[in-house]
């Protein structure tokens, strides 16, 4: 009876428990267990089962010998999804497991189907969490493991830039990692990843906004002017400096507390608090007025009240940065 627990990193475990929702998680744990086992044997036979593909009796024939003794990988998605009988068929297997055979099990967690959890960690399955990623902190914290793996550099300001570039798709943000990893020698920071990705119209008003509330002039009218040159619309531009500016203002008016306390209080995610808390050193309550007019001017001045859209903007980007040094000045 295999009672003793499989290490994690055995990848030729008799059985893998990859639990959770996040596509690219599970089928990363399969090419794992894939890879290893072409890595012993290039001859080994892989089967990609669903539920409907494993009826009762089906078990028991692809785990019978093979007369060649070859090596095995059989996957099993939506296990949750099988049916009693066949639930009862793998929990006798896999306290018996045969040798050269790695069984994967793909289970979404929770209760449907638990009983066939339960019986695979009290069996000893080597376990892989693939849990759905819904916080943008477990974004980020994906993104910096994404570049460790792929053993490059990133700096904190980049990981995040790629964040707020890429949105919520894991398999986007590790194809730009990739790419990023491909393309470019040394530190990847901000500026690579404002280069590669500063065509995503929301991405390159926030970095318009971000520096500009940052006191960073220079740096915000270079991003301006590179987000007008790939077509994002001004008005995209006003409403993240708008947001930007009022985020200041909230903030520097709460009373202190935890991100998480603040978040709630303020409407926004707890690592909004931590960036805004960085953005608004310098910022008096002067500042966040003289920026709040400019930001209005700009708005009226992009929506048909100006004749040139693009000088309302540089003027309230840098009006902006001015008022974000007036403590420091």
């Amino acid at each position: 009876m295999a009672t003793k627990k499989s290490s994690p990193d055995d990848l030729l475990a008799p059985v893998t428990l990859a639990v959770g929702q996040e596509d690219l998680l599970l089928d990363r744990a399969v090419r794992e267990v894939v890879a290893a086992a072409r890595a012993a044997d290039a001859d080994t036979d892989v089967r990609d089962l669903g539920p409907e593909q494993l009826q009762p009796g089906a078990l028991a024939e692809l785990t019978s010998p093979s007369l060649f003794a070859e090596r095995k990988v059989l996957v099993v998605r939506n296990a949750q999804d099988l049916s009693a009988d066949t639930i009862k068929e793998i929990k006798a297997y896999i306290d018996a497991p045969a040798e050269e055979i790695s069984l994967v099990l793909l289970h979404a967690g929770g209760a449907k189907g638990k009983g066939l959890l339960d019986a695979a960690r009290k069996a000893g399955a080597r376990e892989v969490a693939c849990p759905k990623t819904t916080k943008p902190a477990e974004r980020l914290t994906f993104v910096r493991q994404e570049f460790r793996t792929l053993g490059r550099s990133a700096t904190p300001e980049a990981c995040q830039a790629l964040v707020d570039a890429i949105g919520s798709d894991l398999r986007e943000l590790a194809s730009a990692a990739a790419q990023l990893t491909a393309d470019v020698d040394g530190t990847i920071d901000e500026a690579v990843v404002g280069r590669y990705y500063t065509g995503r119209a929301e991405a390159s008003s926030f970095t318009v906004a971000d520096r500009a509330v940052e006191g960073r002039a220079a740096e915000a009218l270079e991003a301006l002017r590179w987000s007008l040159s790939t077509g994002v619309a001004p008005v995209l531009i006003t409403s993240a400096l708008a947001q930007g500016v009022r985020a200041i203002g909230k903030l520097s008016s709460a009373r202190g507390g935890r991100p998480a306390d603040l978040a709630r209080e303020l409407g926004m995610p707890p690592w909004k608090i931590d960036r805004v808390r960085q953005q608004m050193r310098g910022w008096t309550p002067d500042g966040v007025a003289v920026a709040l007019r400019a930001v209005a001017e700009a708005d009226a001045g992009v929506k048909g009240g100006g004749d040139d859209p693009e000088y309302a903007l540089e003027k309230a980007v840098v009006t902006i940065a001015r008022a974000a040094r007036m403590r420091r000045a």
